[in-house]
């Protein structure tokens, strides 16, 4: 009697733009499976390209490219619209895997070609000596832009310090009769972006306020139920309030409530030319794991 021969999986390959929300839930899946794949691999986490969703819902299709192995997202070229400028990114499901790289990167090339005005910038890792190749020779230059990214483990986090007298600390599950902080910023439909991410919790994001009513300091923390890992983006202390500790404090609380929503680990980033920032997070017990460096090309 024969044996059959063993049939081999059907391995469908597509690519296609995406827009709007769905964008938001692939982006976030491929990110989820590159941090699993990879402890400290890539430059950004899930989390962060859901804050970014305040500023661009990504309604042009000509501005994300995702490629799909049996529908599964396994990399992307995404275009955010900062309004002064393009920011570029190429995304993969395993950040250490290269053979993905020359056809996304000419994709990339093909879209940033579609742009007509403001500059393109990539946000490379220092280490990343085959996309910075890639880069120079398309004509992308640096711009003198670093970032440090930091980790640390959530059994490490820091004990929270006293916060002064009459200041208080609340999250957005408890202050609803409120303007959210990051009006000022963002505009206002901030609260409605963030309540359209999988990865937002009310409870998360918090604010400290002074006893004028002033929101003195606030930020936002991010915990990942995939991957475990709990992401601070962003976090601001208001000049007239710095200096005060109220950055420690609140920075303390959003680490302990992250290990307490399940996170193992905890990441920041952060311009490491700002004293401020880098001192609160390094003394917070954040370890430098990786560095960045911006690389421009201008379209005018």
């Amino acid at each position: 009697m024969g044996v059959d021969a063993a049939v081999e999986p059907v391995v469908e390959r597509t690519v296609r733009p995406v827009t709007g929300t769905e964008y938001l839930h692939l982006a976030t899946q491929l990110l989820q499976t590159a941090r699993r794949a990879s402890a400290t691999g890539g430059v950004w986490e899930a989390a962060d390209l859901q804050w970014w969703w305040r500023r661009d819902q990504h309604p042009d299709p000509n501005g994300q490219t995702f490629w799909f192995v049996n529908g599964v997202p396994t990399a992307a070229v995404v275009l955010m619209n900062w309004g002064d400028r393009w920011q570029g990114d190429l995304l993969s499901a395993d950040p250490h895997d290269s053979a993905w790289l020359d056809e996304v990167w000419s994709k990339a090339l093909e879209q940033f070609r579609t742009l007509s005005a403001n500059p393109v910038e990539l946000i490379l890792r220092s280490d990343d000596r085959a996309l910075i190749d890639l880069a120079k020779d398309a004509g992308f230059e640096t711009d003198g832009g670093e970032g440090t990214t930091a980790w640390m483990e959530a059994a490490e986090r820091p004990t929270v310090p006293h916060l002064l007298p009459d200041f208080v600390l609340t999250d957005r599950t408890e202050v609803t009769n409120r303007p959210h902080p990051f009006v000022r910023r963002n505009g206002g439909t901030v609260t409605e972006r963030l309540a359209e991410c999988s990865l937002y919790r009310p409870s998360l994001d918090l604010a400290i306020y002074a006893p004028n009513g002033d929101a003195g300091a606030y930020g936002l923390f991010w915990a990942d139920p995939i991957t475990r890992v709990g992401l601070v983006e962003p976090m601001r202390t208001e000049a007239a309030y710095q200096g005060l500790g109220l950055a420690r404090h609140l920075l303390a609380v959003g680490l302990d409530r992250l290990a307490r929503s399940g996170c193992s680990r905890l990441k920041v980033s952060f311009d490491p030319l700002y004293e401020p920032a880098r001192r609160l997070y390094l003394d917070a017990g954040f370890q430098t794991v990786s560095t960045t460096r911006t690389y421009v090309r201008d379209l005018s």
